[in-house]
């Protein structure tokens, strides 16, 4: 390093220090992005600088759901084998979030001493990121619609991760989801190791494709993709009857290995994470022993005891994600001797997307065919409230409650002692339903 950059380094790392320290004492917020945005200001390399002091190389998770719970799931196994972590973990996941992880981890001469860094990376900044951080490993989990106001169609994203990734040295290994018609071509186009993931259940399949799909096409030729059965969404298995555009070949059995949490989607997570785990040497009793005790990670399937009740909150940001959730809801429910209610809450902020439109898109009649209270709150209240209504036109036992408290007491009160209430937040939302529920802010 040059004496300039390490001037630099130093002083942007100083700075990053004040900044947090100042932040955190005046209780201004988890300062998880502000020293880093400051920081790249006096020194322009400070991602690629850091990132290239990490000892045995950086891990990269991107998708649309699921990067927060599969990191987690790597991190403790790792940390299980004695190593030593950085990961925003806040879901920080812009670049000045993963300036700020990385510096958090620095001397004050801005000397990084970690085995490994973990860093959950936001679809867009994938492109902008990679040449800089160089990881020795990216996992890439599904691309779904999301937030269409910022990140446009899964198909110019992946193009986009595709050709990003293509120009990182020939030793990086790719672990793409190769049931995601998308990711699994962008793997095979590539020069690097691939090694993809996916289901071989066809016990697992849903009866009929969902509203929620987006990538039914063949990237390679344009023509309708032939399924022989759809797990979730667009992933399945499939193949292209004009081109011979097919499903990859999977590096793992899922049949041979358990998942964590509730849902399906929580499998193909458990899988991206036990795949990079292997390649870094993590014992395979570690990984299993490391499944089986898994905590999840705040508002993914996080369970808490509130006054008595069980409770779980289950984060819900699109439209895959919220049939998801609905899944695994039902899949609760119909075990249950009574129906406990529903929470929905909607928000429209900027973490959440401006757009609600999607909920439009998802199959909550699926839910709420299933009787039982529902209660909506939020600041997108009544439209969550109409959706609902459009489920079920007659004999829909529906709460509106404009005011978060209001309605998580509700909400609480209608749950029998030996039931869960499962809670469906938008992000912004899940935050405001956690400080509500346990007095403390993650963010």
């Amino acid at each position: 390093m040059q004496v300039k950059d390490r001037l630099q380094l130093g002083l942007a790392v100083l700075t990053a220090k004040t900044v947090t320290f100042a932040v955190r004492s005046l209780r201004l917020g988890a300062a998880s992005v502000l020293p880093g945005e400051i920081a790249r200001r006096l020194q322009p390399q400070l991602l690629q600088l850091l990132s290239r002091q990490v000892k045995h190389g950086v891990i990269l998770i991107a998708g649309t759901n699921g990067k927060t719970t599969t990191s987690l799931l790597l991190r403790t196994m790792l940390e299980r084998q004695g190593k030593r972590i950085a990961h925003n973990a806040t879901g920080a996941n812009l670049e000045n979030g993963l300036m700020t992880t990385l510096l958090a981890n620095t001397n004050l001469v801005g000397k990084l001493d970690v085995d490994y860094a973990i860093l959950e990376v936001d679809e867009n900044v994938v492109p902008k990121v990679v040449a800089a951080i160089e990881p020795r490993i990216i996992l890439c989990l599904n691309l779904f619609r999301d937030q269409l106001d910022r990140y446009g169609e899964v198909d110019t994203i992946s193009q986009r991760w595709g050709k990003a990734i293509a120009t990182l040295p020939p030793d990086t290994v790719v672990i793409p989801n190769a049931d995601d018609p998308t990711l699994s071509y962008m793997g095979q186009q590539l020069p690097q190791k691939v090694l993809f993931f996916g289901l071989n259940e066809p016990e697992q399949y849903l009866e009929e494709i969902p509203h929620a799909v987006d990538s039914i096409y063949c990237p390679n030729c344009g023509h309708s993709l032939d399924y022989q059965g759809v797990y979730l969404s667009h992933l399945g298995d499939f193949r292209c009857p004009s081109c011979g555009f097919h499903k990859a070949p999977v590096a793992i059995n899922s049949q041979e290995h358990p998942q964590i949490l509730i849902g399906l989607y929580n499998k193909y997570n458990t899988l991206a994470a036990v795949l990079a785990a292997q390649q870094l040497g993590v014992d395979e009793a570690t990984i299993r022993d490391t499944i089986s005790n898994f905590q999840a990670a705040f508002g993914r399937a996080e369970e808490l005891q509130i006054n008595g009740k069980h409770v779980r909150i289950l984060l819900s940001k699109n439209p895959v994600g919220m049939n998801e959730t609905i899944r695994a809801v039902n899949q609760v429910r119909q075990q249950s001797s009574q129906l406990a209610p529903v929470l929905f809450v909607l928000n429209d902020r900027i973490p959440d997307g401006t757009d609600v439109s999607w909920i439009w898109d998802v199959d909550t009649e699926k839910l709420v065919d299933q009787g039982g209270t529902f209660i909506v709150s939020g600041d997108r209240v009544y439209d969550m409230a109409l959706r609902l209504r459009y489920s079920q036109q007659e004999d829909l036992q529906l709460i509106v409650k404009e005011n978060l408290r209001e309605a998580i007491a509700t909400a609480l009160e209608h749950t029998p002692a030996d039931q869960t209430l499962h809670i469906l937040p938008t992000y912004s939302a899940m935050l405001e339903v956690r400080e509500v529920l346990t007095g403390r802010k993650i963010l």
